[in-house]
């Protein structure tokens, strides 16, 4: 099971830099911020199917794990802002 969440860690985290990279090219659109914000939603939600439904999500060997909640607060705060920056900007 450690070895399919290093997997995932990995591969979000190539998700990530790659859309951050594509923000600062010239084929940046506005819909990409919608786009930012599910992807970090369903980064969020991927984390219960393999670390249980609760708060136990957040543990691993009886204390909190650090690395999952800084994660998990960062993703939740690229969707705040995700959301804000799609609705402060025009077309």
């Amino acid at each position: 099971m450690s070895v399919v969440l290093a997997v995932l860690f990995v591969l979000n985290g190539l998700g990530f830099l790659g859309g951050a990279a594509l923000y600062f090219t010239r084929f940046w659109r506005r819909s990409f911020f919608l786009a930012a914000a599910v992807y970090s939603l369903v980064t969020i939600l991927a984390l219960f199917p393999f670390q249980g439904w609760g708060v136990e999500a957040f543990y691993m060997n009886g204390a909190i794990n650090p690395i999952v909640t800084v994660t998990k607060v960062a993703e939740a705060f690229l969707v705040i802002a995700s959301v804000y920056l799609y609705s402060s900007t025009s077309n």
